[in-house]
């Protein structure tokens, strides 16, 4: 291979998981064909060591820079290091700020604490994601002891929903599925039982849904899984198996959306919470 056909190298650099740098550096080069480009993304790169680690090695390599942090000293140090070591780069938040500031004409807030607490707050939600992905269907049992909450629940009952969207909150949500035949993990009944909330939903939604994600999946309607007298037996076993764990609140989610069933569970939740705390003062 030629120095002219040697690949064009993008470094996506982000505090986070990367992913909306990664997506807005992949919509700018579908403009440019014809051209090779790899991409490296570095996540989670919250110190100046970890910086300018990067930086020298983008300058070694001859690479783009593009990065989304947060903390504004960490920008103003990327900025720096890329004068310093001739690297060019794209400040995807920091541009967007400024631009908002002379727009609204109106300066960012500099209050002491507030950027350190929407930092906080902003890591909270992406770690709450990724252990939301890595624990949802009765994945990893072994994190139900980590998890704010436990959703339970027969299949299709808006488990994967409910647990992404609170993890959007900030909260770090598992799910379990529940099968007639197959015995819920033993970490489920090993935690905090108050952290588990049981999930239901009448027989004609569920039938419904089911039929639906058949068809999505392009298998035949008249199978078992949609069949509507195997869906109310599963309904009375479910019934039946949350009535030996009392302490679970059983959340119905017939014909409701999501963010109404999650605001009902955090509001049961909170209630729990100040029990608690009044139990202990």
């Amino acid at each position: 291979m030629s120095d002219t056909d040697t690949p064009k190298k993008v470094f996506i650099l982000a505090d986070g998981t990367g992913e909306t740098a990664e997506k807005v550096a992949q919509a700018a080069l579908t403009q440019f064909r014809g051209i090779e480009v790899r991409t490296v993304t570095f996540t989670r790169v919250r110190s100046k060591f970890e910086i300018r680690e990067i930086m020298e090695r983008a300058a070694r390599e001859d690479a783009f820079v593009v990065y989304t942090i947060i903390d504004e000293e960490h920008r103003d140090f990327i900025q720096s290091l890329s004068m310093e070591l001739t690297v060019e780069v794209a400040d995807l938040i920091g541009d967007l700020v400024l631009r908002f500031g002379m727009f609204f004409g109106a300066q960012p807030l500099n209050v002491a604490g507030i950027k350190h607490q929407l930092d906080a707050d902003y890591f909270r939600r992406i770690e709450a994601v990724e252990f939301a992905v890595k624990s949802d269907d009765g994945q990893s049992p072994q994190n139900l002891r980590r998890a704010d909450m436990i959703l339970v629940g027969l299949s299709r009952t808006s488990k994967t929903p409910l647990s992404m969207y609170l993890a959007h909150k900030g909260f770090k949500v598992a799910n379990v599925p529940l099968v007639p035949e197959i015995p819920a993990p033993k970490e489920l009944f090993e935690i905090d039982q108050e952290k588990v909330y049981a999930l239901i939903i009448d027989l004609n939604s569920l039938v419904r849904v089911r039929h639906q994600r058949l068809r999505q999946l392009g298998l035949p309607p008249d199978a078992e899984y949609a069949a509507r007298e195997n869906i109310a037996r599963e309904l009375r076993w479910c019934r039946e198996f949350y009535a030996r764990h009392p302490t679970w609140p059983v959340v119905d989610t017939s014909g409701r959306a999501v963010e109404e069933t999650a605001a009902e569970m955090i509001r049961i939740m909170k209630e729990r919470e100040a029990r608690q705390k009044a139990r202990t003062a």
